[in-house]
């Protein structure tokens, strides 16, 4: 099994990078918020990986850090849960603030994560809340820290330093964050507004 990558960003897209490692090209699913914080193409990364073999399919699921690999591989393990799930889940929220929902018990808050339901949730607290605790992230929960990817800062130029490390150019990143923030407004999650501009982006 595959555990580990080092090689050239070839391509990035909203869910996959490509890896190329010595001329072979590995494609990675990716959470959206570690694909916004990954190298950009033409630089080298490295990765942690999940090998996830089925009879129809071989793949690769990757992370930037262990925090997120071991919550993947948390989530992975609930009723229903699969690996795309879970790395959907993943794209919503932070590890840290992920940890501490399920954790505390916040359905509410597990609910608020695109394509996550009601039951989903409620079986990622009953299923998780006493596990979630190996989980580096949580551990600093407990002393008052919330250790996050990136740290709080200014939105919008996160939201731009994503889009650009996405492969936008500067002027087509500006307009796609514009209307991103028009369209949803003061106050929305960097998540959301990813996956508003990059919904402009489409259209």
């Amino acid at each position: 099994m595959i555990a580990r990558l080092s090689g050239v960003v070839e391509e990035k897209s909203e869910d996959t990078l490509v890896v190329d490692v010595n001329g072979v090209g590995y494609r990675v699913n990716m959470s959206l918020l570690t694909l916004t914080r990954a190298p950009r193409e033409g630089e080298r990364v490295k990765l942690r990986i999940q090998t996830v073999v089925r009879e129809d399919a071989f793949d690769l699921f990757g992370f930037l850090d262990a925090d997120e690999e071991e919550l993947f591989k948390l989530l992975t393990s609930v009723s229903h849960v699969g690996p795309k799930t879970a790395i959907g889940v993943l794209s919503g929220i932070e590890p840290g603030d992920l940890a501490e929902a399920i954790r505390t018990g916040n359905v509410n808050r597990l609910k608020s994560i695109h394509g996550v339901g009601k039951k989903t949730a409620e079986r990622l607290v009953v299923e998780l809340k006493e596990k979630v605790t190996s989980v580096g992230n949580a551990r600093a929960l407990k002393s008052g820290a919330i250790p996050n990817i990136v740290q709080p800062g200014d939105t919008n130029s996160e939201l731009l330093s994503a889009l650009l490390n996405l492969g936008y150019k500067q002027a087509q990143a500006e307009r796609l964050a514009q209307q991103a923030n028009e369209k949803l407004g003061e106050g929305a999650e960097l998540e959301a507004l990813v996956r508003e501009a990059l919904k402009a982006a489409r259209a």
